[in-house]
Protein backbone atom coordinates (compact mmCIF):
# COMPACT_ATOMS: atom_id res chain seq x y z
CA UNK A 1 0.00 0.00 0.00
CA UNK A 2 0.89 3.82 -0.15
CA UNK A 3 0.35 5.91 2.57
CA UNK A 4 -0.79 9.42 1.50
CA UNK A 5 2.13 12.05 1.18
CA UNK A 6 1.86 15.16 3.88
CA UNK A 7 3.38 18.55 1.96
CA UNK A 8 6.93 18.95 3.68
CA UNK A 9 10.78 19.39 3.14
CA UNK A 10 10.93 18.16 -0.23
CA UNK A 11 11.10 20.21 -3.56
CA UNK A 12 7.76 19.60 -5.57
CA UNK A 13 9.77 20.40 -8.52
CA UNK A 14 12.13 17.45 -8.46
CA UNK A 15 10.91 13.95 -8.46
CA UNK A 16 13.76 12.25 -5.51
CA UNK A 17 15.34 9.48 -5.63
CA UNK A 18 13.64 6.09 -4.06
CA UNK A 19 15.18 3.83 -1.95
CA UNK A 20 14.17 0.42 -1.89
CA UNK A 21 15.50 -1.24 1.75
CA UNK A 22 14.89 -4.51 3.27
CA UNK A 23 14.57 -5.63 6.56
CA UNK A 24 13.31 -1.86 7.01
CA UNK A 25 11.08 -2.57 10.09
CA UNK A 26 13.66 -2.45 13.12
CA UNK A 27 17.20 -2.03 13.83
CA UNK A 28 19.83 -0.60 11.49
CA UNK A 29 17.06 -0.78 8.54
CA UNK A 30 14.82 1.48 10.48
CA UNK A 31 17.59 3.89 11.47
CA UNK A 32 18.67 4.13 7.70
CA UNK A 33 15.06 4.67 6.60
CA UNK A 34 15.06 7.62 9.02
CA UNK A 35 18.65 8.88 7.70
CA UNK A 36 17.16 8.50 3.72
CA UNK A 37 13.90 9.97 4.09
CA UNK A 38 14.53 13.89 3.93
CA UNK A 39 16.23 12.80 0.19
CA UNK A 40 15.00 10.12 -0.86
CA UNK A 41 11.67 8.21 -1.43
CA UNK A 42 10.96 5.17 -0.45
CA UNK A 43 10.22 1.39 -0.83
CA UNK A 44 9.96 0.27 2.56
CA UNK A 45 10.12 -4.00 2.97
CA UNK A 46 9.72 -6.62 5.79
CA UNK A 47 7.83 -9.38 6.90
CA UNK A 48 5.88 -6.80 9.26
CA UNK A 49 3.42 -5.05 7.41
CA UNK A 50 2.04 -3.07 10.91
CA UNK A 51 5.41 -1.74 11.97
CA UNK A 52 6.05 -0.98 8.42
CA UNK A 53 2.76 1.08 7.99
CA UNK A 54 3.98 2.78 11.39
CA UNK A 55 7.64 3.61 9.89
CA UNK A 56 6.05 5.02 6.85
CA UNK A 57 3.05 7.10 8.76
CA UNK A 58 6.34 8.60 11.02
CA UNK A 59 8.31 9.55 7.80
CA UNK A 60 5.97 10.54 5.46
CA UNK A 61 4.85 13.36 7.97
CA UNK A 62 7.61 14.48 9.14
CA UNK A 63 9.43 15.04 5.48
CA UNK A 64 6.41 14.63 3.01
CA UNK A 65 8.02 11.71 0.93
CA UNK A 66 6.28 9.67 -0.71
CA UNK A 67 6.69 5.82 1.84
CA UNK A 68 5.75 2.90 -0.14
CA UNK A 69 5.31 -0.27 2.09
CA UNK A 70 5.82 -3.21 0.46
CA UNK A 71 5.56 -6.46 2.78
CA UNK A 72 7.41 -9.70 2.12
CA UNK A 73 9.21 -12.22 3.55
CA UNK A 74 12.66 -12.40 2.17
CA UNK A 75 13.26 -16.43 3.25
CA UNK A 76 10.87 -17.63 0.01
CA UNK A 77 12.07 -17.81 -3.03
CA UNK A 78 10.00 -15.93 -5.32
CA UNK A 79 10.08 -12.90 -2.75
CA UNK A 80 12.83 -10.79 -4.75
CA UNK A 81 10.70 -10.93 -8.00
CA UNK A 82 7.24 -10.02 -5.97
CA UNK A 83 8.79 -6.93 -4.61
CA UNK A 84 10.35 -5.96 -8.06
CA UNK A 85 6.91 -6.58 -10.00
CA UNK A 86 5.04 -4.55 -7.29
CA UNK A 87 7.24 -1.64 -7.96
CA UNK A 88 7.24 -1.87 -11.48
CA UNK A 89 3.66 -1.85 -11.06
CA UNK A 90 3.45 1.27 -8.84
CA UNK A 91 5.68 2.85 -12.11
CA UNK A 92 8.81 3.39 -9.74
CA UNK A 93 12.21 2.80 -9.68
CA UNK A 94 15.35 1.79 -7.65
CA UNK A 95 18.13 4.92 -7.34
CA UNK A 96 19.31 3.02 -4.34
CA UNK A 97 19.23 -0.47 -3.10
CA UNK A 98 19.84 -1.15 0.62
CA UNK A 99 19.92 -4.79 1.32
CA UNK A 100 19.81 -4.51 4.85
CA UNK A 101 17.51 -7.85 5.54
CA UNK A 102 19.42 -10.87 7.25
CA UNK A 103 19.63 -13.23 10.48
CA UNK A 104 21.79 -15.59 11.88
CA UNK A 105 21.50 -18.96 14.21
CA UNK A 106 23.68 -19.58 17.51
CA UNK A 107 24.93 -23.78 17.71
CA UNK A 108 26.73 -26.05 16.27
CA UNK A 109 26.24 -26.54 12.73
CA UNK A 110 25.57 -30.47 13.32
CA UNK A 111 22.89 -29.42 15.53
CA UNK A 112 20.83 -26.39 14.11
CA UNK A 113 17.96 -26.72 12.47
CA UNK A 114 19.15 -27.46 8.63
CA UNK A 115 15.14 -25.52 7.34
CA UNK A 116 16.32 -22.58 9.63
CA UNK A 117 20.25 -22.55 8.40
CA UNK A 118 18.53 -22.87 4.49
CA UNK A 119 16.72 -19.86 5.17
CA UNK A 120 19.43 -18.12 6.16
CA UNK A 121 21.49 -18.77 2.93
CA UNK A 122 18.61 -17.72 0.92
CA UNK A 123 17.79 -14.23 3.03
CA UNK A 124 21.36 -13.23 3.77
CA UNK A 125 22.80 -14.44 0.15
CA UNK A 126 20.54 -15.51 -2.73
CA UNK A 127 17.62 -12.91 -1.81
CA UNK A 128 20.69 -10.11 -1.78
CA UNK A 129 22.18 -11.12 -5.06
CA UNK A 130 18.50 -11.58 -6.80
CA UNK A 131 17.69 -8.39 -5.38
CA UNK A 132 21.11 -6.81 -6.94
CA UNK A 133 20.45 -8.60 -9.81
CA UNK A 134 17.35 -7.20 -10.02
CA UNK A 135 17.85 -3.18 -9.59
CA UNK A 136 21.27 -3.38 -11.43
CA UNK A 137 19.88 -2.51 -14.94
CA UNK A 138 17.94 0.17 -14.43
CA UNK A 139 20.93 1.46 -12.69
CA UNK A 140 23.28 1.15 -15.54
CA UNK A 141 20.47 2.28 -17.95
CA UNK A 142 20.54 5.85 -16.19
CA UNK A 143 23.98 5.53 -15.28
CA UNK A 144 23.30 6.14 -11.66
CA UNK A 145 22.43 4.23 -9.10
CA UNK A 146 23.77 3.06 -5.51
CA UNK A 147 24.05 -0.22 -3.57
CA UNK A 148 24.44 -1.06 -0.24
CA UNK A 149 25.16 -4.07 1.09
CA UNK A 150 25.01 -5.02 4.74
CA UNK A 151 27.42 -7.73 5.85
CA UNK A 152 29.52 -7.67 9.39
CA UNK A 153 32.32 -7.91 10.43
CA UNK A 154 32.12 -12.08 10.90
CA UNK A 155 32.60 -11.73 7.33
CA UNK A 156 35.94 -11.27 8.13
CA UNK A 157 36.90 -14.75 9.69
CA UNK A 158 35.41 -17.74 10.18
CA UNK A 159 32.73 -18.44 12.94
CA UNK A 160 32.74 -21.23 15.29
CA UNK A 161 29.16 -21.93 16.56
CA UNK A 162 27.96 -19.63 14.27
CA UNK A 163 29.18 -21.36 11.14
CA UNK A 164 27.01 -20.40 8.37
CA UNK A 165 26.07 -16.90 9.41
CA UNK A 166 29.32 -15.99 9.36
CA UNK A 167 30.26 -17.76 6.34
CA UNK A 168 27.37 -15.76 4.74
CA UNK A 169 28.22 -12.81 5.27
CA UNK A 170 32.07 -13.68 3.67
CA UNK A 171 30.16 -13.94 0.44
CA UNK A 172 28.48 -10.80 0.84
CA UNK A 173 31.52 -8.99 1.72
CA UNK A 174 33.44 -10.48 -1.83
CA UNK A 175 30.32 -10.42 -3.75
CA UNK A 176 30.17 -6.25 -3.04
CA UNK A 177 33.98 -5.69 -3.41
CA UNK A 178 33.78 -7.76 -6.77
CA UNK A 179 30.47 -6.03 -8.29
CA UNK A 180 32.31 -2.57 -7.12
CA UNK A 181 35.12 -3.29 -9.29
CA UNK A 182 33.10 -4.33 -12.40
CA UNK A 183 30.66 -1.07 -12.23
CA UNK A 184 33.56 1.09 -11.71
CA UNK A 185 33.10 4.62 -14.11
CA UNK A 186 29.07 2.73 -14.53
CA UNK A 187 27.65 5.93 -12.28
CA UNK A 188 26.45 2.96 -10.26
CA UNK A 189 28.46 2.63 -6.74
CA UNK A 190 28.34 -0.94 -4.45
CA UNK A 191 29.24 -0.07 -1.02
CA UNK A 192 29.65 -2.60 1.84
CA UNK A 193 29.04 -1.77 5.29
CA UNK A 194 30.48 -4.45 8.16
CA UNK A 195 28.84 -3.59 11.70
CA UNK A 196 30.34 -5.71 14.65
CA UNK A 197 28.52 -6.42 17.60
CA UNK A 198 25.02 -3.83 17.29
CA UNK A 199 22.40 -3.37 19.90
CA UNK A 200 19.26 -5.09 17.91
CA UNK A 201 17.20 -7.67 17.99
CA UNK A 202 19.52 -9.40 15.99
CA UNK A 203 21.31 -11.03 19.04
CA UNK A 204 17.96 -12.09 20.28
CA UNK A 205 16.69 -14.14 16.98
CA UNK A 206 20.30 -15.36 16.79
CA UNK A 207 20.29 -16.99 20.72
CA UNK A 208 24.04 -15.33 21.56
CA UNK A 209 23.15 -12.11 23.26
CA UNK A 210 25.12 -13.87 26.14
CA UNK A 211 27.66 -14.00 24.10
CA UNK A 212 31.43 -12.65 25.28
CA UNK A 213 31.06 -10.45 22.07
CA UNK A 214 28.03 -9.09 22.59
CA UNK A 215 28.95 -8.84 26.33
CA UNK A 216 32.07 -6.77 25.47
CA UNK A 217 29.55 -4.17 24.02
CA UNK A 218 27.68 -3.41 21.16
CA UNK A 219 27.32 0.01 19.00
CA UNK A 220 23.64 1.55 18.36
CA UNK A 221 22.23 1.12 15.35
CA UNK A 222 21.70 4.87 14.52
CA UNK A 223 25.80 4.99 14.43
CA UNK A 224 26.36 2.15 12.32
CA UNK A 225 23.22 3.58 9.78
CA UNK A 226 24.85 7.09 10.11
CA UNK A 227 28.31 5.77 9.12
CA UNK A 228 26.56 2.81 6.13
CA UNK A 229 24.56 6.19 4.76
CA UNK A 230 27.49 8.70 4.90
CA UNK A 231 29.84 6.15 2.91
CA UNK A 232 27.32 4.76 0.26
CA UNK A 233 26.53 8.85 -0.51
CA UNK A 234 30.49 9.16 -0.65
CA UNK A 235 30.88 6.02 -2.81
CA UNK A 236 32.52 4.11 -0.28
CA UNK A 237 33.40 0.52 -1.15
CA UNK A 238 33.94 -0.81 2.32
CA UNK A 239 32.80 1.23 5.65
CA UNK A 240 33.65 -0.63 8.85
CA UNK A 241 32.46 1.41 11.97
CA UNK A 242 33.99 1.93 15.40
CA UNK A 243 37.73 1.96 15.79
CA UNK A 244 37.71 -1.41 17.27
CA UNK A 245 35.37 -3.40 14.58
CA UNK A 246 38.07 -1.60 11.64
CA UNK A 247 41.03 -3.12 14.38
CA UNK A 248 39.34 -6.24 14.42
CA UNK A 249 38.74 -6.67 10.57
CA UNK A 250 42.84 -5.63 9.99
CA UNK A 251 44.19 -7.76 12.72
CA UNK A 252 42.46 -11.22 11.23
CA UNK A 253 43.93 -10.39 8.36
CA UNK A 254 47.04 -10.45 9.00
CA UNK A 255 46.85 -13.47 11.64
CA UNK A 256 47.31 -16.91 11.72
CA UNK A 257 44.33 -18.60 10.50
CA UNK A 258 44.20 -20.58 13.24
CA UNK A 259 44.55 -18.14 16.01
CA UNK A 260 41.70 -16.39 14.40
CA UNK A 261 39.06 -19.02 14.54
CA UNK A 262 39.90 -19.84 17.76
CA UNK A 263 39.66 -16.05 18.94
CA UNK A 264 36.54 -16.21 17.09
CA UNK A 265 35.05 -19.38 19.04
CA UNK A 266 35.77 -17.78 22.45
CA UNK A 267 34.34 -14.12 21.24
CA UNK A 268 31.33 -16.26 20.58
CA UNK A 269 30.93 -18.15 23.84
CA UNK A 270 28.60 -18.11 26.45
CA UNK A 271 30.88 -17.29 30.54
CA UNK A 272 28.57 -18.95 31.89
CA UNK A 273 27.64 -21.81 30.12
CA UNK A 274 31.39 -23.36 31.64
CA UNK A 275 32.60 -23.87 28.08
CA UNK A 276 29.57 -25.86 27.18
CA UNK A 277 28.43 -24.31 23.76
Amino acid sequence: MVLPAYAGALDQKQKPETALITGASSGIGVDLARLMAPRFDLAITARNQTDLEKIARELQAQHGNHVHVIPADLAKPEAPMQIFAEIERRGLSVDALINNAGFGLYGRFAENDLQQELEMIQVNITALTSLTKLALPGMLVRKHGRIMNVASTAGFQPGPLMAVYYATKAYVIMFSEAIANELAGSGVTVTCLCPGATATRFAGRANMEHSRLFRLGAMKPQRVAQAGYDGMMAGKTMVVPGFINKTIAMSVRLSPRKLVTAISRSLQENPDSSGKS
